[in-house]
């Protein structure tokens, strides 16, 4: 990404008015400095898929269909896999879910949920010392509707099978609870991964990324 002059110009005030208020600091100038080559460089895209293929598990979103608290917001956990059969990231989407919790009956009223991701959920930003609320530690919220399998699809088996590759006790899930294998269809993804607020990444450019 090219450097930008106004930032640029916006960097040199912003470190002239730190030294002002606070005396000068080589180290914090630095740090600032650092943090703004950081942010040029961060490839939004690539930022989302490998947040989705370490994540064994997402905090997922929908309207609830629940009538204790209908329509508003509800939350789950649901776990996930991208992987193909050998572990590499496709950055498809897919988790299990069943009828007898929130997810299953609130997508088949509204299909729309939100799936988020965080680096925290490898303890990354911990082990960091960033606070999991800080920009810097990056998150994902990715948009779209729920995808039922079709068990007579021929990429059902292949995908099936990675998932209980990744998450063995899904037998049981599925034998005992009815559980079925969905995939997001994405809408839409934001990532933040930085200050000044989330950025918006499309799907093609998400799939488009290696990892």
């Amino acid at each position: 990404m090219n450097t930008c002059p106004a930032l640029l110009l916006a960097l040199a005030f912003a470190c002239l008015a730190l030294s002002q208020t606070q005396g000068y600091s080589a180290s914090e100038d630095a740090r600032i400095i650092a943090e703004y080559k950081r942010e040029m460089e961060l490839n939004h895209a690539k930022i989302a898929r490998q947040l989705v293929h370490r994540a064994n598990w997402a905090a997922v979103g929908s309207i609830s269909t629940n009538k204790i608290v209908e329509d508003y917001p509800m939350v789950n956990i649901v776990s996930i896999d991208d992987s193909d059969a050998n572990g590499n990231s496709t950055g498809k989407i897919r988790f299990l879910l069943t009828d007898l919790d929130f997810t299953g009956p609130d997508w088949e009223k509204n299909n729309k949920v939100t799936l988020m991701f965080t680096e925290e959920q490898t303890l990354n930003c911990k082990n960091h010392g960033k606070d999991p609320m800080e920009p810097t530690c990056a998150r994902s919220m990715i948009s779209g509707q729920v995808q039922k399998f079709d068990k007579s699809d021929r990429s059902y088996k292949p995908a099936l099978d990675a998932y209980i590759k990744r998450h063995p006790s899904a037998n049981n899930w599925i034998k005992a609870h009815n559980f079925y294998l969905c995939e997001l269809i994405i809408r839409n993804i934001f990532v933040l991964d930085f200050y000044g607020g989330p950025h918006q990444v499309t799907a093609s450019d998400y799939y488009a990324v290696q990892v």
